[in-house]
């Protein structure tokens, strides 16, 4: 079967094409700019494989569906020859709030608790709706199924998502944990547990989704058991533009000493701090580490301080697992960054961590273990494939 796999932001729209069978990539690319100026098509040709780009006129997400659709079917460049050959489509929804611990089909009620959950994720699940409509209208008959950032966290004891704050503003406005990077984080644990060297019921994993958004999960017998992001992505590791966890009174703090408001603020931590904030210079990973190696002093307390609250989630996590048996390191950083993995794993050689700098170095964007064979804890590092990850989720709803 072939699944279309649509991922839709609030001005962008990735999408998939995979066969269910063989899990291999038959088509994908990119609508972004939608409803901005210069808005364009970027994929990659299924007959040819070249990198192709359209710019026109994309005003909504309905338009850019259509545009992915021409492709798929493209005389040209497509992967299929009718839209009857797509047998479903899997949806990634950013926030499913508590009512969602696992994917879904897609029906009136499904719709409605996304748009509840609005609230939590203003710049996301209006724009994943929006994906979602579009492809009913253009593909009615075809089964529509969503996949929820915040599913695989919903294991969580209450212990691990409930804030210290007043009992009723979760039980009046649902304010707790609820943490992302969901989809990413089941894909790479259970790859990870493949290395424990025991059954996924007994293996204890720590997955470090690190990219532009980082966020470092626990996970104990396959489920997720407490999580760093919060009731937003804001919460957890410094990251490229959000500071991650400060002390609440700061926003008050800077609100009064700037004549600010929360909003104001609240934007600052988001998109003004974090790497790019301490740094002044650049929120990606790749330039502050060429400003360290240039002497600039602002990239070294950039990059230290990333790496220093990683190591400091990691190390709390091994204690709320009372051990650990694989780390592994996904997404933009994880993946590929191997002065970063290195310097967070200096910090725990007390586990027994030995890495085989030789693998390390040349370990990027693909699976390797990077710990020495005598390590006590294997270190892996996973690609995240979270389109797959929907797909397969998709493939179950619709047997």
């Amino acid at each position: 079967m072939k699944i279309l796999v649509i991922n839709a932001g609030s001005t962008t729209l990735k999408y998939q094409l995979i066969d269910s069978d063989s899990e291999e990539v038959l088509a994908k690319g990119l609508c972004e700019r939608i409803g901005i100026e210069g808005s364009r098509i970027v994929y990659n040709s299924s007959k040819t494989g070249e990198k192709k780009e359209k710019v026109f006129d994309i005003p909504d997400h309905g338009v850019a569906l259509q545009a992915v659709i021409d492709v798929l079917v493209s005389p040209e460049d497509g992967a299929i020859t009718s839209l009857d050959e797509i047998g479903a489509v899997g949806h990634r929804v950013v926030h499913g709030g508590e009512y969602f611990s696992s994917s879904v089909i897609v029906d009136d009620q499904v719709i409605k608790k996304i748009e509840e959950c609005s609230d939590l994720a203003p710049l996301h699940n209006p724009a994943n709706l929006l994906g979602i409509k579009a492809c009913q209208k253009l593909m009615p008959t075809t089964p529509q199924c969503v996949t929820f950032d915040t599913a695989f966290h919903q294991t969580m004891p209450e212990k691990a998502y409930i804030y210290g704050i007043p009992y009723s503003y979760y039980e009046n406005y649902k304010i707790r944990r609820y943490g992302f990077h969901g989809t990413s984080h089941s894909y790479v644990s259970k790859v990870a547990a493949k290395y424990a060297d025991k059954p996924v019921e007994d293996s204890k994993v720590i997955v470090c989704h690190i990219g532009g958004g980082a966020s470092i999960t626990a996970v104990k017998g396959g489920k997720s058991i407490d999580t760093s992001m919060g009731l937003t992505p804001l919460e957890g590791m410094v990251m490229a533009t959000r500071s991650g966890s400060i002390d609440p009174a700061i926003i008050q703090y800077i609100a009064d000493k700037e004549n600010k408001s929360v909003d104001e603020v609240l934007n600052i931590l988001n998109k003004k701090s974090g790497l790019q904030g301490l740094s002044e210079k650049s929120g990606d990973m790749r330039d502050i580490n060429a400003g360290v190696a240039e002497g600039d002093e602002k990239c070294k307390v950039a990059f230290n301080t990333f790496v220093y609250s990683a190591v400091k989630l990691i190390g709390s996590y091994v204690a709320s697992m009372n051990g650990v048996d694989v780390i592994a390191f996904t997404a933009g950083v994880g993946e590929n960054d191997n002065l970063a993995r290195k310097a967070i794993l200096e910090s725990f050689g007390y586990l027994g961590i030995k890495i085989d700098d030789q693998i390390n170095d040349k370990t990027h964007g693909s699976e390797a273990v990077i710990s020495t064979p005598d390590s006590k804890v294997k270190v892996v590092v996973i690609p995240t494939n979270e389109e797959l990850a929907i797909a397969r989720e998709t493939l179950d709803l619709i047997k």
